[in-house]
């Protein structure tokens, strides 16, 4: 199985206003990467309080007085920028926006940039920012489910009436465009829920760990995780894709590139990496050659 490379476009932090967003996806994907994604947050609070789920100490990584660019804006410039590469969201929290409203935005993209969108999506762990846009934190999963399906009806084109605990939707609405096909939609998280979403809901899973500390044997245990809930579903588990966010990868694509081969085999399917403040080419170079290992 091929590896495919995906970078971390930045959307937050000085880069996107001293490089741009749609020149960098540009750049990025003339250099030969296969996918170009963007994180994700609406707000932060001056102080975090909620735990932060990627970090053995649950502290957040980074200064809240960080801007971050809205990612779904940030896609729009990188699809008018680009022709070839996948692109994405690493993750979305796509419990805090309305439904149909983020339906019609994705797929507008998806639709103008001729079918190349994949959406990571998750529940969300900052319950200040939850607070902050009056969405209530509690049972934001089965809000993610919710709105995952309400999506994929969007898509269509002629999303079917609703009516549930969190959202009615009439009926005789038209939702265009639609798309060619259900726009992917990797789920994120770790946690037994999050994995079991995956392969329940999700058309695969995308993951985090550190450039430091990969390990495949977690992933594995995971995907077999998945798959499991996917057999439960009545779901097909070899349909499912698993991404893998490499954070701290920037200036340690060879850390990333020594273990490609190890990931592969535990069903890895795709990694992304930062690679901005450092050479592209050259960690794309070394990415390849650990692939081809």
């Amino acid at each position: 199985m091929t590896v495919r490379i995906g970078a971390k476009v930045p959307n937050s932090g000085p880069q996107p206003l001293a490089a741009g967003i749609g020149a960098t996806a540009r750049e990025l994907e003339q250099q030969g990467y296969d996918s170009l994604w963007v994180s994700d947050h609406v707000v932060l609070p001056r102080e975090i309080d909620s735990r932060y789920p990627f970090a053995a100490d649950g502290k957040a990584t980074w200064s809240t007085d960080t801007p971050y660019y809205e990612p779904v804006v940030a896609l729009a410039m990188m699809a008018e920028a680009t022709t070839r590469a996948t692109l994405g969201t690493a993750v979305l929290v796509a419990p805090l926006r309305n439904p149909v409203l983020l339906a019609k935005q994705l797929a507008s993209i998806d639709v103008l940039s001729g079918g190349r969108l994949a959406i990571g999506a998750g529940a969300g762990w900052l319950r200040e920012e939850f607070d902050a846009l009056n969405v209530p934190f509690a049972r934001r999963g089965s809000r993610l489910e919710e709105w995952i399906a309400i999506m994929r009806e969007c898509w269509t084109g002629t999303p079917a009436a609703r009516r549930s605990d969190f959202y009615e939707l009439p009926g005789d609405l038209l939702s265009l465009p639609a798309t060619a096909r259900p726009v992917p939609l990797l789920i994120g998280g770790h946690s037994p829920v999050a994995l079991r979403r995956a392969g329940a809901v999700g058309d695969g899973w995308l993951a985090q760990q550190d450039a430091t500390g990969l390990d495949p044997d977690e992933l594995r245990a995971a995907r077999e995780q998945i798959d499991a809930a996917a057999r439960d579903a009545g779901r097909d588990p070899s349909a499912l894709r698993v991404v893998l966010r490499v954070v701290g990868s920037g200036g340690a694509c060879d850390l990333v590139a020594a273990r490609l081969a190890d990931l592969a085999r535990v069903g890895v399917d795709e990694v992304i990496v930062d690679v901005v403040d450092h050479d592209p080419a050259a960690d794309l170079a070394r990415l390849r050659e650990g692939a081809a290992a």
